[in-house]
């Protein structure tokens, strides 16, 4: 487990996930909100997004979070380990508006200074039809990768829990 990209619905905890496996196995963590979006949430060119991903998975190790679908692929095929935070609609709708609350007006931890959250309803609306619209195409993907990459499918908050709690000895397990 050296280079892994981990996605999921919104609110489903991929940036917090990120985080703390980062310091779990000491591997350096990107975030692509963080870096995908200018001040003002402004989005960066669709150039500026293919070769800023190019970087990033050039590196020796790292692991990085977010969907942007358009270059998921990309992500993908340059990981060992691929995860995918599968938590239901609910519980991440919850952490969603629980987030817009906590931020409401400042910038997350995982965001570019200057996007400051907000009460998003397009948002929310993209969160509860993930199972149905985005889940799909996300198994499919899971499913072609699965000879050669590592999957990790994660249903509810105590199979991350668990899976934190061991990370560091899967990541020596799969060195």
């Amino acid at each position: 487990m050296k280079k892994v990209v981990l996605i999921g619905s919104g609110g489903s905890g991929k940036s917090t996930l990120a985080t703390r496996l980062g310091e779990a196995v000491d591997l350096p963590v990107w975030h692509l909100d963080q870096l995908l979006w200018k001040p003002g949430w402004v989005p960066v060119e669709r150039e500026e997004v293919h070769g800023i991903q190019r970087k990033l998975i050039g590196g020796e190790s790292w692991i990085i979070d977010g969907n942007y679908g358009s270059t998921m692929e990309l992500r993908m095929d340059a990981a060992d380990t691929i995860i995918f935070l599968d938590l239901s609609r609910w519980r991440c709708s919850y952490r969603a508006m629980k987030r817009m609350l906590r931020y409401h007006g400042k910038s997350r931890p995982d965001m570019r200074e200057g996007c400051e959250e907000r009460l998003d309803l397009t948002f929310l609306k993209w969160i509860w039809q993930y199972p149905k619209e985005k889940r799909p195409g996300i198994l499919q993907k899971l499913a072609a990768y699965s000879g050669e990459k590592t999957i990790i499918h994660l249903k509810n908050p105590r199979e991350v829990r668990n899976f934190l709690k061991n990370a560091k000895t899967y990541k020596e397990a799969s060195a």
